[in-house]
This record gives C-alpha cells, sequence and structure tokens, in this order.
C-alpha cells in the first residue's frame, strides 16, 4: 500500500467494533472486516443477483458479485493515487451491495410497495442490517461485528426518521452524520464515486452485448462518442472487423478518463482544503468527485442509460415478472410464514422477517420459490 496522507483513515484511530474484540496478530481491523465480508454467506448469493438482466438471462452479463469486484478494483486504484487507505475502500466495495434484493431494482422496489406500511425497504440500511444482525457466524453476536468506518461506508443514504431511530440505538453511531450534516470517510465517499463509475460502464457493455443497444445509439452520449472516436483513430478497422473489440477499447478509455478525472480533481480539492486528518475532512463537502465538466458527462450517460437502456420493452417485460414474482412471494409469506426457513419465520416482526428473507434470496432461488408457492413460471411465460 501507498504512504496514506493525514487525512486517510487510520485502522489505528478506528472508532472500533460495537463489541470489543482483541486484536488479530498479522491483520488491522479493516482488513479483518474485508475477510469477515468475503466469508459471508451474503456475500457470496451476490453471484446469483442481476445487475439490470436477471440471472438466467446469460452467464455473461454483471452480477452483483462481479459488480462489487469491479467497484473495489476502481476504488483501490483511485485511493493509492489519492494517499487513502485502499483496504477500507475495498471493504466497503465488497459490502456496499450486500443487502441487494433479487431482481436488481426491480426487486427493491417491489419489497419497498410492500413494505410501506412496516417502515419500507431500502437496500442501503438492508446491507447495514446484513452485517449488523442476520448473518450467524460467531457464538456472542448476530451479524459480523464490524469497525465503524466499514459500517458508515456501507450506509450511503438514511432518511432523516431511520437515522434518528438508528442514533436512539446507537448514540453517536453510523447514523449520527444524516442528523448534523457532516460527511463520511474519504474512502467511503470514494467508494460510492467508484460503484457509479463502474455501474454505468458496465451497464453500457451489459446493452450493447445484450443487442439492447447499439454502438451508434450510445454515440450519442458525448462521453461515450469522444472516445469512441478516439479508439477509432488509432485503429481504424475496428468498428467493421472487431466491434466487440471496440467496444471494449471504448469502454477502458472511458474508464481511464473517468479514474484520472476524480483523481486530479480530488488531489486539488484536497490540497486546497488541506484538512489535517480523517475527522477534520468530514467537516468538508465536495473534497471526492468529479470535475463539473466530467460530472455533466457522467450525468448523461446515466440518463441515456435509463432511457435506452433500464426502460427498454425487454427490460420492463422481465421488470414486470420480477416485480410480481416479490410482492407474491411477499403476501404469500405473511399468510404462510412457516414456508419461510425457521429463523425467519419465528421473527417477532413478521414483515421484516418476511422482508430479511426475500431480500437475502438469489433470483434463482425467488424464481425456485415463487414456482413453489404459486405453481407458475412468469419468466418461462414471457418467452
Amino acid at each position: 500500500m501507498s504512504e496514506l496522507a493525514p487525512y486517510a483513515s487510520d485502522p489505528a484511530r478506528s472508532r472500533g467494533r460495537r463489541i470489543a474484540e482483541p486484536s488479530a496478530p498479522t491483520r488491522h481491523d479493516f482488513q479483518r472486516d474485508r475477510d469477515r465480508i468475503v466469508h459471508s454467506s451474503a456475500f457470496r448469493r451476490l453471484v446469483y443477483k442481476t445487475q439490470v438482466f436477471v440471472n438466467h438471462e446469460g452467464d455473461l452479463f454483471r452480477t452483483r458479485l462481479t459488480h462489487s469486484l469491479e467497484v473495489a478494483q476502481l476504488g483501490r486504484a483511485i485511493a493509492r493515487s489519492l494517499g487513502l487507505h485502499e483496504d477500507l475502500v475495498e471493504t466497503v466495495a465488497l459490502a456496499h451491495d450486500l443487502g441487494h434484493t433479487p431482481f436488481g431494482h426491480a426487486g427493491q422496489d417491489a419489497l419497498d410497495e410492500c413494505m410501506q406500511p412496516h417502515g419500507g425497504f431500502e437496500h442501503n440500511l438492508q446491507s447495514l442490517r446484513v452485517v449488523d444482525r442476520l448473518e450467524q457466524r460467531y457464538p456472542d453476536w448476530d451479524g459480523l461485528n464490524l469497525c465503524f468506518e466499514t459500517r458508515e461506508g456501507i450506509l450511503k443514504r438514511c432518511p432523516q426518521a431511520i437515522a434518528e431511530r438508528l442514533e436512539a440505538e446507537e448514540p453517536g453511531g453510523v447514523g449520527r452524520r444524516f442528523l448534523d450534516g457532516t460527511q463520511p470517510s474519504l474512502e467511503a465517499q470514494l467508494t460510492n464515486l467508484a460503484d457509479e463509475i463502474a455501474y454505468n460502464a458496465h451497464d453500457l457493455d451489459d446493452g450493447v452485448r445484450s443487442g439492447l443497444l447499439d454502438m451508434q445509439q450510445a454515440m450519442a452520449v458525448p462521453l461515450v462518442r469522444r472516445h469512441a472516436e478516439s479508439a477509432l483513430a488509432e485503429h481504424p478497422t475496428l468498428a467493421a472487423m472487431a466491434p466487440r473489440r471496440w467496444l471494449a477499447e471504448t469502454i477502458r478509455r472511458m474508464l481511464s478518463a473517468q479514474v484520472y478525472d476524480v483523481i486530479d480533481h480530488s488531489r486539488a480539492r484536497l490540497q486546497q482544503a488541506a484538512p489535517a486528518d480523517a475527522w477534520v475532512a468530514r467537516g468538508h463537502r465536495g473534497l471526492i468527485g468529479f470535475s463539473p465538466e466530467m460530472r455533466a458527462d457522467s450525468a448523461e450517460l446515466k440518463r441515456f442509460l435509463f432511457a435506452n437502456l433500464y426502460r427498454h420493452p425487454q427490460v420492463n417485460a422481465t421488470t414486470a415478472a420480477a416485480r410480481q414474482i416479490v410482492r407474491e412471494l411477499f403476501d404469500g409469506y405473511i399468510e404462510q410464514p412457516q414456508r419461510m426457513a425457521p429463523e425467519f419465520a419465528s421473527s417477532a416482526d413478521r414483515a421484516r422477517g418476511v422482508a430479511d428473507y426475500i431480500a437475502g434470496m438469489t433470483d434463482r432461488f425467488a424464481r425456485r420459490e415463487h414456482q413453489r408457492l404459486t405453481g407458475r413460471d412468469l419468466f418461462a411465460e414471457l418467452r
């Protein structure tokens, strides 16, 4: 690891764990958190949770697991250049989607609708719930007992009412910053940005490879056009002779441009603010980010993907089926909780237990459970 800047998070100065543990002889606490996440059941299930395309639609498309690995790679590369703590960035990246439902955002939206009378559902909060309560690996406590810095990085956003509840349960804990207006660690901010860079790039990649988008269509976006044309300027035959290589080279250049932009812009902001340490840095806004020009380019790419990929008729068809599966699973388990795993069926809060059970499902398990409960295979009916 490169030399840490004064404003980097330092495991030796961590706010610590909710339950005190002795130090490990060969690993600092951020490394231990990473290892606990990698060995968790929730992390393994990410391999069968979708990004855009439902799991059965192909083996080449991104999953929550491959997405998390890409976020970790991008985050570590940027952290290294800025003198931030790479291990903390990687840890938050690997954990940030642990609470995602099956079927991506369609599953989350459907589960949130079902849970509105019971406090709602949000995947960042669920990711924190996974590491704080739902993982069952230790004899003396629930959850993974992660460091404060890892837990606050996982909790990317939080409504006021939930922040107040978290603050009541854990005074001065991970909910406090949403009440007092301070920022999370620079590493958490960086991971959030790496998440955005990663999903914009790989959703474009998967969209073109799936045939739902094409390169000429994507070149309406300035960020894509600039790098697609620069690739052709150096390799004029790519578009005609090797379109897949042209796509890969375009995305490679896009990723590099965004990474270097974040490094250059953030370095300048950090030098200007010169925070004395990691806790002083939390009082500043906008230390980690894109330049205004790249922020506009990224926003344009995101709008393009929403209009042309996420709302594509073929994606909408699977999205509608996914939402129906989640709603019918929720209703079925509310009526017959004994059909869930025992630890969820015995929850004192039945609705939250059902939400926990559904959120932990992979795409294929949710599909199979829905078939078991209803006798229907909604995805098969789409064909």
